[in-house]
């Protein structure tokens, strides 16, 4: 942090006492650096468009889930290209509550999708239960994914 301190300190010194040499490369850096955040605001935001379009069922059914992972995911790339890698955490909520009741510990189990998905493709797994708040009972829960993050083939 002290050498980035230095040397915007450095940059401003240059560009007040040699202004005639200083300003274009500082332009030319200004104008770089516009073209990188751009580029980076394009690419989360095809990210997140590409997540927005995966369609994520989870439903509570211990009868079609072994009974340590009762919980069913169905899966659906929706997108035009093959997905790479998905992680994500389930949030349980009450029918008509906001409130998480899955609790969020450092231990939380992070899931994990298939590896690589094609496009329209499904993709069916059995999940466990991510620890709930005490007095709860699954089977009168909804279960969501949430804090999705993933990655797509070009």
């Amino acid at each position: 942090m002290l050498i980035g301190i230095f040397l915007i300190i450095s940059w401003i010194i240059l560009l007040i006492r040699y202004p005639s040499k200083a300003l274009p490369i500082s332009g030319a850096a200004v104008f770089a650096l516009a073209l990188l955040a751009l580029w980076v605001i394009m690419s989360d935001t095809r990210e997140a468009h590409r997540l927005a379009r995966l369609e994520m069922r989870i439903a509570f059914d211990p009868q079609g889930c072994p009974a340590d992972r009762p919980l069913r995911l169905n899966l659906n790339n929706g997108n035009n290209v093959p997905m790479v890698e998905l992680q994500w955490q389930i949030a349980a909520y009450a029918p008509g509550q906001t409130a998480n009741l899955a609790e969020n510990l450092y231990t939380a189990p992070r899931y994990r999708g298939p590896g690589e998905l094609q496009a329209g493709a499904d993709w069916q797994d059995c999940l466990p239960l991510p620890p709930l708040r005490p007095g709860y009972r699954p089977q009168t829960l909804e279960f969501r994914a949430e804090r999705l993050q993933g990655s797509f083939s070009q």
